[in-house]
């Protein structure tokens, strides 16, 4: 174990308020991607493992489920102050674990806290109805938890995931079983040494283990709902699992999202935006990237000089280091995919503006650091305009006639975000009912906003997280109808 860093004090499994040693008796070492040396042994949970751990679960939700939704409230609310209180070391975990620089990881954990808070002001908004059907009779609706939860997050954010995505379940009245990313699960074991005294036994579990482990978790008959954040290969195998006891699902998958730069935008802010909307600080892995622009011809190449010279800020460092400003690709099969996105991007024809190799400082030889990477005159067909890569690599497409730029974006299967920059309100509102996504930025990119639904369209997903509506989707509606017996008087 490297003692430098706040690494969990348990590897195991946690689940029914204690930790386990897993049943599988298997461990996979975790890869600090910076330096490609060894931080820890973590258990692979198996069937058997998960088996115990919604065993447990279930106990936990029948008592979790009669707690008051203010006392579910005020528990969520210490949770959230504990990771605010440890946010410095989470950050830590992660930067160490996943790669994405440690300043940014802080900010993770802030948002984390503060979904947390979020879901926890809303228990009372679990909101039935009546309808009226005459004076004999009373006939309406409540919303009951659905029972144990499982939550299969991603290795882009694990801990603003882990925590972030464990409270509307949570707040709802459901028992959660997290299952972390394989890659990356040593802040959610931290958070479970965290708050995991918070709630009755079994209420929160997490299991780290591999893609076998998610699968058992999909088809086990006690797990009541699944929802995952991953790819759209990832999203498919939990259906098919997911399919086999007729469960509701949530699914936010992969994004090859565009960003749409109309002739009356400024270059200065346009080139910001599309350096910004890639994400190069955690390498473009990120669902919500904008990895394809699509510049209008006027102004196209004054664009792409200030693309070059914002992205030169990019410099791929230690991500544990404060000062870095780009972190590592998560692992070393995942660089190898992102390498061979670029060589197809050169043999496609596709014209490399910057990047595209290996870091030349020595101190990074050990880990899996790629140079942010443009490529220009890229055209809609070639596979890096249409497939997801997760990796740092931008495409820059020009674009003259409006109608077959809007083709273009929505050619591709996904449908999660797209940024529309433009100063005329009819364009803007023209753009934003084209395009096939779920979330929209019109002058803006990046952001995400409390309150406002995210998720996306096609392949990229279905139903809508960080807002009521997620709260609302880990419930289930029952209706009950009463007739009046004859009056006595």
């Amino acid at each position: 174990m490297n003692s430098s860093l706040p690494l969990p004090s348990h590897c195991g499994v946690y689940y029914g308020g204690d930790w386990h040693e897993p049943i599988s008796r298997r461990f996979v070492t975790v890869i600090n991607p910076s330096t490609g040396q060894a931080l820890v042994d973590v258990a692979v949970a198996g069937a058997d493992d998960v088996n115990a751990a919604v065993a447990g679960a279930q106990l936990g939700f029948e008592t979790w489920r009669a707690v008051t939704p203010l006392e579910r409230s005020r528990i969520l609310r210490e949770a959230a102050t504990r990771v605010r209180r440890h946010g410095d070391e989470l950050a830590l975990i992660d930067a160490a674990s996943c790669g994405n620089p440690v300043r940014e990881m802080a900010s993770d954990a802030k948002v984390a806290a503060a979904q947390i808070d979020f879901f926890a002001g809303l228990v009372t908004e679990i909101k039935g109805a009546s309808i009226p059907m005459g004076p004999d009779v009373v006939n309406f609706s409540v919303r009951e938890p659905v029972g144990v939860v499982a939550r299969i997050v991603p290795f882009n954010h694990p801990f603003m995931f882990a925590a972030g995505k464990s409270a509307a379940p949570l707040a709802a009245g459901n028992a959660i079983v997290l299952k972390p990313p394989d890659q990356a699960p040593l802040s959610a074991l931290r958070l479970a040494e965290l708050i995991g005294d918070l709630f009755p036994p079994g209420v929160f579990s997490v299991i780290p283990g591999d893609r076998d482990t998610g699968a058992s978790l999909a088809s086990h008959r006690d797990v009541a709902m699944v929802a995952i954040i991953g790819s759209v290969a990832a999203g498919r195998a939990v259906m098919r699992a997911a399919s086999e006891t007729v469960k509701p699902l949530l699914l936010e998958l992969g994004g090859k999202n565009a960003l749409i730069a109309y002739a009356d935008g400024e270059p200065d802010e346009v080139a910001a935006a599309t350096v910004g909307g890639m994400n190069f600080t955690w390498c473009g892995q990120s669902c919500g990237s904008t990895s394809r622009a699509f510049v209008h011809e006027s102004i196209h190449d004054a664009v792409i000089k200030r693309i070059r010279s914002r992205v030169n800020s990019f410099k791929p460092g230690i991500a544990t280091d404060p000062a870095t400003t780009m972190g590592a690709i998560v692992s070393r099969e995942q660089l190898e995919r992102v390498v061979g996105y670029i060589e197809i991007g050169k043999s496609e024809g596709a014209r490399l503006l910057c990047g595209g190799g290996r870091p030349a400082d020595a101190r990074l030889a050990g880990g899996f650091f790629i140079e942010p990477t443009v490529f220009v005159d890229v055209t809609p067909d070639m596979r890096i305009a249409r497939e997801e890569i997760f990796g740092p690599v931008l495409s820059v497409l020009r674009w003259s006639d409006e109608a077959q730029m809007l083709a273009a974006v929505n050619a591709v299967d996904y449908g999660l975000t797209c940024s529309i920059w433009t100063n005329d309100l009819s364009t803007a509102h023209r753009a934003a009912a084209a395009v096939r996504v779920g979330y929209v930025w019109i002058n803006e990119v990046g952001k995400h906003f409390l309150g406002a639904p995210f998720g996306g369209v096609k392949r990229s997903g279905f139903g809508r997280e960080e807002c009521l509506e997620e709260l609302l989707s880990f419930t289930q509606q029952k209706n009950i109808h009463i007739k009046f017996g004859p009056s006595r008087r």
